[in-house]
């Protein structure tokens, strides 16, 4: 039984300190948790909405969806979101971990030895246990900055992934409506195919309605057939365009396998009136990759005073309080210490020289490319500002070659119903009216991507 209550001191010891210590920690508090029983349970109105489908970033069979909704399906489900989002939850543990030398570092030590003495020895010793235990405590007293200065870096890597996830998350953005406006340009370029199978088969009819009754040629209706078949040929392209289309958006979303559904045709046209002096502000204020580099040139420059507290010594101080003994010494022996340690850095090979000239060669390295990038967000706005002015000026002329198309060929299938128009006067027109609805759907889309294009390039959702 000596043993047993040989070990009970040096256990309640251990066991009281790391109480102490756990009851004195930062944010510990020794308030008694009620039993469920007698818990607050919360009212109608504070319980919890049942989510919806667009809460949860869902998209249900036969659905139409808004751009809105496609963009907010993406910036939940995209895996690019979630692996900038994780990017962003690494720096901020950074931040803490770097904080962690601010504060007292704590441990605790038990041991416990069977002692059997060598045998035949001048004065015979019966075995015997052997117990230790101690808590021992030390805390940073001076490092001339360096633990400050890890937690500025920290802080500016974490501001600099919060900008890389805006940058990932403009990049999504733009992704989802090019993939959107191309399938409402797939979509309408269908349709307008679909309406040409339909005018040639009644071409087609009409001139079999001609040759049976000798007022035109067998080469009429040869023609028209050939007209058909290219023409079907034609919309069986566009089809697979529109089903092309549908993919690369449920990509963009981060939907690969998304059930069907239908979008919102908007390519209407909402003039966005902007002068070039103004983007180009925004995009400097704006940019989110700007941002993030300007943070990672500021860490740079905190680098740089860290590298040089290599030259600098560091204060600790430390404290330990333990208990050791045999198991036939009760109660066991105790003892404390406490002290502050000096190192001061002699010479260490030129390595914080060494330190100091790589980190100044990353903050000049990190400036130039700061003003690489504001040269390229300069680029940025002028291409997507004359982009934008093209895409603008082309709408009415397009939107007016349409118009004059379907005139043309009003005209040339009224000529050839009255008998007096040509096949190839009509094949002609179709083409005409084909392009000319093509031409004017891309101006849509072109205005369209434009717009997108400048909101990126001034960093604007």
């Amino acid at each position: 039984m000596r043993k047993k209550h040989g070990f009970k001191p040096l256990i309640s010891t251990v066991t009281a300190l790391s109480a102490l210590l756990f009851l004195a920690a930062p944010g510990f508090s020794a308030e008694a948790v009620p039993p469920v029983s007698q818990q607050e349970k919360p009212t109608a109105a504070e319980q919890p909405e049942k989510k919806t489908a667009a809460d949860l970033g869902q998209i249900l069979p036969g659905e139409m969806i808004t751009l809105d909704r496609s963009i907010g399906i993406a910036l939940k489900k995209n895996p690019q979101i979630v692996a900038a989002t994780s990017s962003v939850d690494i720096s901020q543990s950074r931040v803490g971990e770097a904080r962690a030398n601010y504060y007292p570092q704590l441990s605790a030590q038990g041991a416990y030895s069977r002692v059997s003495p060598m045998q035949g020895t001048a004065t015979h010793v019966n075995s015997y246990d052997l117990y230790t235990g101690s808590v021992s405590a030390s805390q940073n007293l001076i490092d001339f900055g360096k633990t400050s200065s890890q937690v500025n870096i920290s802080k500016y890597n974490l501001e600099a992934s919060r900008s890389d996830l805006n940058t990932t998350s403009d990049q999504i953005i733009f992704n989802v409506k090019q993939a959107y406006y191309n399938v409402l340009q797939a979509r309408r370029s269908r349709d307008v195919t679909a309406d040409i199978v339909k005018q040639f088969q009644q071409h087609l009819d009409q001139a079999k309605g001609f040759y049976e009754v000798g007022t035109k040629a067998k080469i009429d209706v040869t023609k028209a057939e050939v007209d058909l078949s290219n023409a079907r040929l034609n919309l069986i392209k566009a089809e697979n365009a529109v089903k092309i289309s549908w993919v690369v958006l449920n990509n963009a979303m981060g939907m690969p396998h998304a059930p069907e559904y239908t979008v919102e045709d908007n390519l209407a046209i909402h003039k966005f009136e902007i002068t070039f002096d103004e983007a180009l502000k925004r995009a400097y204020e704006n940019r989110p990759d700007l941002k993030a580099l300007v943070a990672k040139r500021e860490a740079a420059q905190e680098a740089v005073g860290l590298a040089r507290t290599g030259y600098y010594p560091v204060l600790n101080g430390s404290a330990t309080y333990g208990r050791s003994g045999q198991d036939r010494d009760l109660p066991l022996d105790h003892g404390w210490s406490a002290g502050v340690v000096l190192t001061i850095p002699l010479f260490n090979g030129f390595l914080t020289s060494h330190q100091v000239a790589e980190a100044k060669s990353n903050l000049y390295m990190l400036k130039a490319n700061e003003e690489t990038l504001r040269q390229q967000v300069l680029l940025d706005i002028q291409s997507a500002y004359l982009n934008l002015q093209q895409a603008n000026d082309s709408i009415a002329t397009a939107e007016l070659a349409v118009q004059q198309a379907q005139e043309n060929l009003d005209l040339a299938n009224g000529r050839y119903a009255a008998g007096v128009g040509s096949p190839i006067e009509v094949t002609d027109a179709f083409a005409a009216y084909t392009n000319a609805q093509a031409s004017y759907t891309n101006a849509l889309y072109s205005y369209k991507i434009a717009q997108a294009s400048i909101e990126q390039a001034m960093g604007a959702r």
